[in-house]
Formats: structure tokens, sequence, C-alpha cells
């Protein structure tokens, strides 16, 4: 369906649910990130295999009750300081934390998207990360060789950002991708923002589309990567991931720049 922002994340997200928002440097669906703010989405299981500025505003508004992830950080500047602070000093409330390799995000991403139980891959064999995590050496049967099996990641909820869909509800994205496709296919529901909605998808070289039925709800937020860029739309904002170091640091600051720039602003209309 094609639907208003409010209203697909009202229908399609639940408390309690796993949510996962993915995109690499690139189409990061912050749009969709602060509209599970507005909704006072609450107990999620975050999911993303590099979590960054939007992941540390859902954590520090309380819409996060544990955190799977890969990497963390503000990219290029240093920490996520709503990030540590709800690790360090459980504020605004604890938060729970699954810690991966990308290989191994990958690997489970792609389980889920197959409907297979678990990701293969060599890794995990050497260092802290292995007992911190959920991951289980096996040995193949062909081979003998000794890999890490990784539990398939199947979110309830997967969102992306994308740069177009058609009037039917189909989606098309290109440039810098990383696992929409797979979270897309791994999720039980999946919501895609988009900076337009055209008549027809014109196909690209490389692009990824989306069929309409793997995805439940299509809604139109024109910017709604930003600060993050949308290839052929916008560039990326550098200046602010700079500037959200500081607007991040203090409690106080950061829930008011919260209260004026995400939950007194109303969501795009689709």
């Amino acid at each position: 369906m094609i639907a208003p922002l409010a209203d697909a994340v009202e229908e399609v997200v639940r408390d309690g649910d796993i949510v996962a928002l993915e995109g690499f440097t690139h189409l990061i669906p912050h749009a969709a990130g602060h509209e599970l703010i507005r909704r006072n989405k609450r107990d999620l299981t975050l999911v993303r295999m590099t979590p960054d500025i939007v992941y540390d505003q859902l954590i520090g508004m309380g819409c996060a009750r544990k955190l799977v992830f890969s990497w963390g950080g503000n990219p290029g500047v240093g920490s996520l300081h709503r990030f540590r602070d709800a690790v360090e000093h459980g504020w605004p409330r604890p938060l729970e934390l699954e810690e991966h390799s990308h290989a191994g995000m990958a690997a489970a991403y792609a389980a889920g998207a197959s409907n297979l139980p678990f990701g293969v891959l060599r890794g995990y064999l050497a260092g802290d990360l292995p007992p911190q995590t959920r991951v289980e050496p096996i040995i193949c049967p062909f081979t003998g060789e000794q890999l890490a099996a990784v539990p398939a990641l199947r979110p309830d909820v997967g969102i992306v950002h994308a740069q177009q869909a058609d009037r039917r509800g189909n989606v098309q994205l290109w440039g810098i991708l990383g696992v929409q496709k797979e979270v897309v296919l791994a999720s039980t529901r999946s919501i895609v923002t988009v900076e337009e909605i055209v008549d027809e998808l014109e196909p690209r070289p490389g692009a990824v589309v989306l069929p309409s039925w793997v995805v439940d709800a299509v809604a139109l937020a024109p910017g709604g990567a930003r600060p993050s860029y949308a290839h052929g739309y916008y560039d990326r904002d550098n200046d602010f991931y700079v500037a959200w170091d500081e607007i991040s640091r203090d409690r106080e600051h950061f829930r008011g720049w919260m209260q004026q720039h995400v939950l007194g602003v109303a969501a795009t209309a689709a």
C-alpha cells in the first residue's frame, strides 16, 4: 500500500518489535526513524550494521531495549553520546547489546532473506567477540573445516529508504547499496520511504528493484535520508554530522533539539 508515513509506522510497527533500519552511508531512513520516535514506539530491539545518528536519536529518546549491530559511531566524527550514555549509565534506560562483525551481520541477513536458520562464514575463530555474542562453531560436513554459524536475522519490521516507487508499490534504489534488499526479504513486515512516486520505474544499471509483494507500505518522504544522502537527489550533510557531536553530548540539549526538530515537526505526507 502507499500511505502517509505516520500511518505506515502506526500500522506496521508494534511495541516490542525487532526493527531494522538499513542503508550503508547512503539512503539511511532518517524520516522513518523520526516517525518511530513521534509514534512513541517502545521496547524495540533495533538492528543495524552501522548504527549512527538516527539510532543515537532512537536510543536517546527511550525507544530501544536492545541493539544488534556490528559497528557504532558518528562516521568521521567520533562516539554516539546517547548510545554511550545508555550503555554506561542506563539513561534514559538500560540498553542490551549484541555485537557482531560486519561479515557476521551480512551472513545473518542473507540467511534470513533465504528463509534459512543460520548463516555460515569464516570468522569469529579468535579474539574476544565470540564469547560475547550469538555464534557457534560448526564443522563443514564436506571438508572438515571449522566455520562459524550465526543465527538468521528475521526482523519483525525492515525499514529502508529508496529513490523511487511506482504507483503500484514497486520500489527502485540505486547507488551505494548495503543490505536493503536482504533486510526487506528477511523481515515479516516492511516499510519503504521514497524520494518520489513515479508512473513507471525507469531501469537503471546496478539498481535493485523490490517488487510490491515484498513491501507492506510505501511512504513518500522527500529528503527522508537527510543528513545522509540520496544519489541523484541531494548530497550528504557533512556539517550536521559534526554538529551532532555537540548537540548530543548533553542530555537536556539533546532533548531540546529533538523536541524542536523531530517531535515538533510533522512527517511528510504521502
